[in-house]
């Protein structure tokens, strides 16, 4: 176990939580289930059965590392890594895998993004337990997989043998990463059996992503891994600003895992939601008979439907004739929003932050 290392990618902006996400304090730093504990905290939590305290590190923009030292004190300041640009994925695992590489050579790291719910954790970590026995052979990529429930468009879909009988925690080798795919396709992956979820929990050894990096993208491993002499010395920072002004803004999907011949998948039953949306958050929320998912006190909601209301405790709200909506409210902003359009807000954004831009600050 002291050779497992944990990397949790902290550095998003969840602007599809707004307006709870903002860009001062995005979703990952929230506590979205009304359970006193944010998404980070509950990552951390969750990744300490698998590895000790002094392995986790939390990769985040340089503006959120003092919400990263509030939500986590037990961190030293050497396990919080701040990326002073948004690069994407690739940059940020050549970074943490480098610096603990450093550190220790015969590191196996687990990668996971911090704003994931995962319930069973038991079977969370025996699956992991798997995965980083099959990383620790040879040079495997390994990935988790998880099985659908349903034809989702907002998910990759990884693509594996069916030649061998399927079961819960088997390890296979990938076919391919399938982007996210339509509607029909998604309904045929669907039916086809060996097409699961990416999860975007990746577990490696600190040697094997740096070599695939090495092989795929050189002048990324060159920018991050070509000199180790400055990690873990004063200079790292000055070193790591520079590498990410001159580095490519890639995905680790785009980057290693589209393109290696090494990967495999962990077939994964544990409960996983990426939570990137109000509506994927709704599915896990205990309901009322009539559907309704409520996180508030003094809320009071009447002849409505299947809505997800999220609301302050000191907010005495009624909600009446309402069917499949979104009501959220946070720092003096609401939204109203039905489910069926929540892949429109984005969009609908872009104009608010425009005539209102003193709540976008």
């Amino acid at each position: 176990m002291e050779n497992n290392y944990c990397v949790i990618m902290a550095g998003g902006v969840g602007s599809r939580f707004w307006p709870m996400s903002t860009s001062q304090c995005p979703k990952q730093f929230l506590d979205v289930l009304g359970i006193g504990k944010s998404l980070l905290q509950m990552t951390y939590e969750r990744l300490l059965k698998i590895a000790p305290k002094e392995n986790i590190y939390i990769v985040t923009n340089a503006g959120y590392s003092e919400l990263v030292k509030n939500q986590l004190p037990d961190l030293q300041n050497y396990q919080i890594l701040t990326e002073p640009l948004r690069k994407n994925t690739a940059p940020c695992i050549a970074y943490a895998s480098a610096k603990i590489y450093a550190t220790n050579p015969n590191a196996t790291l687990i990668v996971a993004p911090s704003d994931h719910l995962i319930l069973k954790e038991d079977n969370f970590i025996q699956t992991l337990n798997v995965a980083i026995e099959d990383a620790n052979q040879d040079e495997r990529l390994v990935t988790l997989g998880i099985k659908p429930t349903r034809p989702d468009t907002g998910y990759g879909y990884i693509e594996f043998s069916d030649e061998s009988e399927i079961f819960p925690g088997q390890v296979t080798p990938v076919k391919h990463f399938r982007e996210k795919p339509s509607k029909e396709m998604a309904e045929l992956f669907l039916k086809s059996g060996n097409y699961y979820w990416n999860s975007g929990i990746f577990i490696w050894r600190a040697q094997s992503i740096l070599n695939a990096l090495e092989k795929f993208k050189p002048e990324l491993h060159q920018l991050f891994a070509g000199d180790l002499s400055f990690y873990n010395t004063p200079q790292e920072q000055e070193n790591i600003n520079r590498c990410f002004t001159k580095c490519e803004d890639i995905s680790i999907d785009f980057a290693v895992m589209e393109n290696a011949k090494n990967t495999d998948v962990v077939l994964a039953t544990f409960d996983w939601s990426d939570l990137g949306t109000w509506g994927s958050l709704y599915t896990h929320l205990d309901k009322d008979f009539n559907g309704n998912a409520v996180i508030g006190d003094n809320v009071h909601i009447i002849n409505s439907t299947n809505c997800i209301v999220n609301l302050p405790n000191n907010k005495l709200a009624l909600i009446e004739g309402l069917n499949n909506h979104i009501v959220v409210e946070s720092d003096n902003m609401l939204m109203i929003l039905n489910q069926s359009d929540e892949q429109n807000l984005k969009k609908y954004l872009i104009p608010m932050a425009e005539n209102s831009p003193e709540f976008f600050k």
